[in-house]
């Protein structure tokens, strides 16, 4: 039976405001945007048809709330309202027609374009040019003062103008803008949770309102939030008439603005240039999910008023294709790491996700699934924004039917039916068994790369057809492959044996910090793996070192320190590295120091991370050796310089919370040359 408009218009009003909250207040929807996006067009249509079903709760009437218990409620000096949104080309015309027919016939029109920035909204007001005040949007009407927070963002001016030759400030100005984390820097972030076996944060958007509303300044101010201002709100002075000569007035006095907005005199030419925003999309360090259309003529803003209250109706907002979505999640699989751990991943109902078809998702570790409570069976949110690795948000419990299972730990390790085990403060779940084949298989695959021994020939494929011809069972097995055993191989033919050996050959000479590199020890990578090579001379004293001798080389914690010796306390690592030498690998460093050419690094610890122009991390290392300085694995107080690349990681995110200087390749020469 099909619902009357006055009950459907009840039904979604109900839904709405629930959702309203889980999203604005809990920062945990149950519902995807485009999904509630869809619920509060189809209460507007029926609104619009019926206006006597227009109520005083009504969600279109709202502008959504963030407010919070914790902080003082301050009053806006205007609403700060919401956009109409716009998912077609066709229905930004449709609002061009709207807003035409409430103005003179004659009139031409030009627009700015800027981009919808996925962020907090804040309203910050200056006083004699000072900032005296920095508010949430809260409900549209009252915000939460988070002034202290506010002051701690580089990007908000604490006096405006910044630069002594820049414009008057009126003597009073209240601007809105969009908080937000920049997507390198929250890559950096959920890289630091995930190394220290912390939740990661959902969002962008999440981590940014986290970060603005924390009690405590000094928590705000480790995080590198930025603030796009885009708007002026209220004013007690001149300003220009138009919005794109706001734009430049804000710009002038201090402010930093999207460096993507344009201006146009045509609608159909602003409209041409839309689909050029869904390749540019993914290269912004800032997440959108649309575009914003003004009229640039803001003296016309009042004339045309606004909708429901709350939206004017001289700005549309042009919503991008659902970068998120809900499907199923039909079932969880098992994978096994080259260390052991067991790692979970989800099976999906194939969803049109981001401009790709997702089926698998990776779900990081049992903890969190029992965290985010999601159940086999469930519908889930799947979200990919940009070129992220698509993952999984949350279920939606309100969809269950009761057949959903909750996704239990295996007993046994599904590649080699050994007992799973979990060790005493570790986060994640193991295979016992350092025999199982997927870990072999893992580890040879990572053993034989370009990062580790770098074995020309020895491919993925390649390490697989091994296995399963009996030929190798570990890493040293490689060593001992002959001729005789390659020919018989499907497609190796003399050649392709040849140079395999070949390769193999010349990796058994790499040198010691190659050799503990490819050896996959947790906490060594290359850097550390050189600093071990060169402090202990072989792999032999390496495995008699204890945890007091390794806590004295600079850049070693406890963490990599017990896990070094963990790991050659092993009798598997031990046969391992016995064979290693029977086999002829160099497991000893070479005789005599790096020459060195200078000593203008001379008394400074680098910590190196990310991807330089021209210098691979080995060069870069060496080159700081080779004029005096030290390279170590990870950031401390005693780290003088980060050397960043693009990509940088979790080091990067420790150097800004310690205040290390951070530097890139060109820095690095200039200190070269300089000194």
């Amino acid at each position: 039976m099909t619902p009357t408009p006055t009950d459907r218009a009840a039904d979604l009003r109900e839904q709405l405001n629930y959702h309203n909250y889980r999203y604005f207040v809990l920062n945990d929807p149950a519902i995807s945007d485009p999904e509630y996006d869809a619920l509060l067009a189809e209460l507007e249509q029926i609104e619009a048809e019926h206006p006597e079903l227009i109520t005083p709760d009504s969600p279109t009437l709202r502008a959504g709330s963030d407010l919070q218990p914790e902080f003082r409620k301050v009053r806006h000096p205007r609403l700060i309202g919401s956009l109409s949104k716009a998912f077609t080309e066709d229905e930004i015309r449709a609002w061009r027609e709207r807003i035409g027919k409430l103005l003179p016939p004659d009139v031409r029109l030009d627009y700015t374009l800027e981009p919808k920035l996925d962020g907090l909204s804040v309203v910050l007001t200056y006083e004699g040019g000072l900032l005296t005040l920095g508010a949430t949007r809260g409900d549209g009407i009252t915000g939460d003062d988070v002034t202290p927070n506010v002051r701690t963002i580089p990007s908000v001016p604490l006096r405006i103008p910044v630069h002594p030759d820049g414009p008057r400030p009126p003597a009073r100005l209240v601007v809105r803008g969009e908080v937000f984390y920049p997507l390198a820097a929250f890559a950096r972030l959920n890289e630091a949770q995930r190394a220290a076996d912390l939740p990661e944060f959902i969002n962008p958007r999440n981590a940014a309102s986290g970060a603005l509303k924390n009690k405590d300044p000094r928590e705000t101010a480790r995080r590198p939030l930025k603030v796009f201002v885009y708007s002026i709100v209220d004013v007690d002075g001149e300003v220009p008439p138009t919005q794109w000569d706001q734009l430049q007035f804000l710009k002038a006095l201090g402010f930093l603005e999207p460096a993507e907005m344009a201006r146009f005199d045509d609608l159909e030419a602003l409209i041409a240039v839309i689909p050029e925003w869904t390749a540019r999309r993914p290269r912004l360090d800032y997440e959108i999910d649309g575009l914003v259309i003004k009229v640039n003529d803001l003296r016309l803003w009042e004339e045309l008023g606004v909708v429901g209250n709350k939206n004017p109706r001289a700005a549309i907002a042009y919503k991008f294709p659902a970068e998120e979505a809900t499907t199923k999640l039909l079932d969880v699989k098992f994978s096994i790491g080259r260390t052991g751990v067991l790692k979970p991943g989800g099976v999906l109902e194939p969803v049109f996700v981001g401009g790709t078809t997702i089926t698998n998702v990776m779900l990081h570790n049992f903890d969190q699934i029992a965290e985010k409570d999601i159940r086999i069976g469930d519908t889930v949110i799947v979200k990919r924004a940009g070129d992220v690795i698509p993952y999984i948000e949350g279920p939606v419990p309100e969809e269950r039917d009761g057949s959903e299972r909750v996704v239990e730990v295996p007993a046994m390790c599904p590649f080699s039916g050994d007992p799973v085990i979990r060790p005493e403060g570790m986060v994640d779940y193991f295979c016992s068994n350092p025999y199982c084949p997927e870990r072999v298989f893992r580890s040879l695959e990572f053993f034989a790369s370009r990062g580790a021994l770098d074995i020309e020939g020895l491919g993925t494929q390649t390490v697989k057809q091994l296995m399963d011809a009996g030929l190798v069972r570990d890493e040293a097995d490689i060593f001992s492959l002959t001729l005789d055993d390659l020919l018989p191989l499907e497609r190796f033919a003399r050649k392709k044996a040849e140079n395999l050996l070949a390769g193999i050959e010349a990796a058994r000479h790499r040198p010691l910090d190659r050799v503990l590199t490819a050896l996959g020890i947790e906490g060594v990578g290359e850097i550390m793996a050189g600093t071990l090579a060169g402090h202990f001379g072989s792999i032999e004293t390496l495995a008699r070192a204890t945890v007091d001798d390794l806590l004295q080389i600079e850049g070693v914690g406890p963490t990599i320190a017990e896990g070094i010796v963990a790991w050659f306390a092993e009798p598997f690592h031990q046969q391992l590295i016995a064979k290693l030498k029977a086999a002829g690998v160099r497991l000893e460093a070479e005789q005599g120091a790096p020459v060195a050419v200078g000593d203008s690094l001379a008394g400074k610890t680098f910590v190196l991370t990310g991807t330089l122009p021209t210098l691979s991390r080995e060069e870069a290392a060496a080159l700081i050796k080779a004029h005096g300085g030290k390279v170590a694995g990870s950031v401390s107080k005693k780290t003088d310089y980060v050397l960043a690349g693009e990509n940088a990681g979790s080091k990067l995110t420790k150097a800004e919370e310690l205040g290390v200087p951070v530097i890139d390749e060109a820095g690095l020469r200039q200190m070269i040359e300089s000194a």
